[in-house]
């Protein structure tokens, strides 16, 4: 499928050449897209470039599925009733934004690298390393091997509120030692879509934590890191993450999202309910990256 889009000459800027960088290839309807496969994000309209796919678990909750292969609900104070949730099998990919386009999307997206364990010596609790230059494939595959636990993704969770979609990927990212005590972190990706045509804005958020140790923590606040975004038909998603912390090596989030729609009147966004797992072999993080 070639879509091509002209400029006319009166809009055109002065002295300025349109020049063809591609065309757009149909949709993939099986199968994955593989390392270095070119791409347009259809939502937040970025250029970038596939390092590598990952399949994992989607917990749509949107969907009525049979009991089997299913999460079960956390414990906790019951907002969401008892709804169990199939998992479906999806590909999702890490990938390489054009830094062109950073500019653009910074409003409506991080665009940070991935996280990690700071070294038992560093004072920082979390640092960031950045991607690898995309020129030989078989570093490529070195950087992605020895990154590989804090990259892949596992589990998807997505729920729809009044025309509000939330999906949460959580990231195991190890554990650490502190006060005699185990600390083990995890990171979590979220993204809000507005999938109907009134315009609405994140106001607070109200998280629920709860830890395999016995402890349930409240968490409410203003916006989300910092900022109060509004999911307008024109600008309709949201994209964020962040970072949690557990004295136990498993627990649950969830909680709801504080909207306001344009005449003053608010409803509530369910945050679907995720688990937070930490993986059998600990892991440190990896060498060789100062900051």
């Amino acid at each position: 499928m070639q879509q091509k889009r002209l400029m006319s000459s009166r809009s055109r800027p002065e002295g300025k050449v349109l020049e063809a960088v591609g065309v757009f290839e149909a949709v993939k309807q099986h199968g994955k897209y593989e390392t270095g496969q070119l791409f347009l994000h259809s939502v937040f309209g970025y250029r970038g470039i596939v390092l590598f796919p990952w399949h994992a678990r989607l917990y749509d909750r949107d969907v009525t599925p049979p009991v089997s292969d299913s999460k079960p609900e956390p414990p906790g104070d019951g907002t969401h009733g008892s709804k169990e949730v199939k998992g479906k099998t999806h590909t999702y990919y890490q990938v390489l934004i054009d830094t062109r386009d950073c500019p653009h999307i910074s409003q409506r997206s991080q665009t940070e690298a991935v996280t990690f364990l700071a070294n038992h010596d560093d004072s920082r609790a979390l640092y960031a390393i950045p991607a690898p230059p995309f020129t030989a494939r078989d570093t490529l595959k070195a950087w992605q091997e020895k990154n590989h636990p804090w990259l892949e993704l596992s589990d998807v969770h997505r729920e729809t509120t009044e025309n509000i979609r939330v999906t949460v990927i959580p990231f195991y990212m190890g554990m650490r030692e502190a006060q005699n005590s185990h600390v083990y972190w995890w990171r979590y990706c979220i993204r809000l879509e507005n999938m109907g045509s009134e315009v609405v804005q994140l106001r607070e958020r109200h998280w629920r934590i709860f830890s395999l140790s016995g402890t349930l923590e409240t968490v409410r606040g203003r916006g989300v890191v910092g900022r109060e975004p509004v999911l307008s038909k024109e600008q309709p998603a949201f994209q964020y993450s962040s970072h949690v912390s557990l004295q136990a090596p498993s627990g649950h989030m969830w909680g709801t999202f504080r909207i306001e729609r344009t005449d003053g009147s608010h409803f509530d966004v369910r945050i679907p309910p995720f688990s937070l797992e930490s993986n059998k072999d600990d892991k440190a993080p990896p060498a060789g990256y100062t900051f």
